[in-house]
């Protein structure tokens, strides 16, 4: 009887859902406002209906409690996510659709100095998990690590392509040269997680950090506080509009971070609801969007300095055409760009470009 009960309730929130905010926020706020849900309940509902939202566009005649109960095997798997024509190279179509029915792992990665310590609290509290590099370890999902390790101090929470967008981060300095100050700016810096990267990688960091609102910025500064990183440079710009102030010196830049907003479609495997209410008409909006903010951008790139361009999305407009527009219109010298899959690994799946500022450019 309690199974169909938390079906008919599924139904019920999923019927309601209309995408203005992430599906897991709306679930919250539907359990605090019905007390009577245990968190077994709770845990049973939500899987019914992330089932939903992970079959995507396939199965478009079935009813909501049939999408919900579909075994695996019956969907029409690549049906899932059907824009197959505006895949990146490299994607394979079939897998990743499948990605979608199955939920991703949780990735930590360990900062500097902390990597025993970390290994050897989870290993107390009966956590599992897996080293997928030294410094990268995979958990299930569901883990509750937050009063075991402490977050942000000890590890960051971050996906494992995430993680590996930080092997493009190196200014190209001759070793002889290794010593000197590194100046970084990460100029979409959001909650911040590529620029704590960056400062555990680059020696003599020298960090600044934007972003569009103030609000960003103020968490990400008590983010930097619990991180330890205090010596920084921060100031809210808008980089889409024509000519924005910003409070940096032009061409001194050694490395500029540019991790664009994006669809985000490389990440749905997390937020699979985002595939009902996908609309393709948005791809062009982010794709023009990354535009702008890139030709602002590269105006503080010192000579010989390199830009890092990331999105979390599957769409070569977002992607493999940013970067032509990037070479061909803003004279930048591509180094190497790669699509970093993550569906073989239960992680997410980025794109990252480097280019480099010649003496020309």
């Amino acid at each position: 009887m309690k199974h169909f009960s938390h079906l008919n309730t599924a139904v019920l929130l999923i019927a309601q859902y209309r995408g203005e905010m992430p599906f897991s926020i709306f679930l919250k706020s539907f359990f605090a406002q019905h007390k009577k849900y245990g968190s077994n309940d709770r845990k049973s509902i939500g899987q019914l209906c992330y089932s939903y939202f992970r079959v995507g566009k396939a199965m478009p005649n079935a009813s909501i409690e049939e999408k919900i109960l579909a075994a695996p095997e019956t969907i029409p798997v690549t049906d899932i996510f059907p824009w197959k024509d505006e895949l990146s190279e490299g994607i394979d179509h079939e897998a990743f659709c499948r990605s979608f029915l199955i939920q991703p792992d949780l990735f930590i990665r360990l900062r500097p100095g902390h990597e025993a310590s970390v290994k050897r609290k989870l290993e107390a509290a009966s956590i599992s998990f897996k080293e997928v590099t030294p410094t990268c370890l995979a958990l299930p999902n569901s883990s509750k690590i937050n009063n075991i390790i402490d977050i942000d101090r000890e590890a960051v929470i971050q996906d494992l392509n995430s993680q590996q967008t930080g092997r493009f981060f190196q200014p190209n300095f001759p070793i002889s040269q290794s010593k000197i100050s590194k100046s970084v700016w990460d100029c979409c810096a959001a909650s911040g997680g590529k620029s704590i990267l960056a400062y555990d990688n680059i020696p003599n960091i020298q960090l600044t950090v934007s972003d569009v609102r103030e609000s960003i910025i103020a968490n990400l500064k008590k983010r930097f506080a619990v991180a330890g990183i205090r010596n920084y440079k921060s100031f809210v710009a808008d980089l889409s509009l024509s000519n924005p102030t910003l409070n940096l010196k032009p061409q001194t830049l050694n490395l500029i971070i540019l991790d664009a907003p994006c669809s985000g479609s490389g990440t749905w495997s997390r937020t699979p609801e985002q595939l009902a209410f996908f609309n393709t008409e948005s791809i062009d909006k982010y794709a023009s969007l990354q535009k702008k903010i890139a030709s602002n951008a590269v105006t503080y790139l010192s000579k010989g300095g390199r830009l890092v361009y990331i999105t979390c999305s599957v769409f070569k407009k977002e992607n493999e055409e940013a970067v032509d527009f990037i070479t061909q219109k803003l004279n930048l010298q591509l180094e190497h760009m790669e699509t970093l899959t993550g569906y073989s690994q239960k992680a997410d799946t980025l794109f990252v470009a480097s280019f480099n500022k010649t003496a020309q450019g």
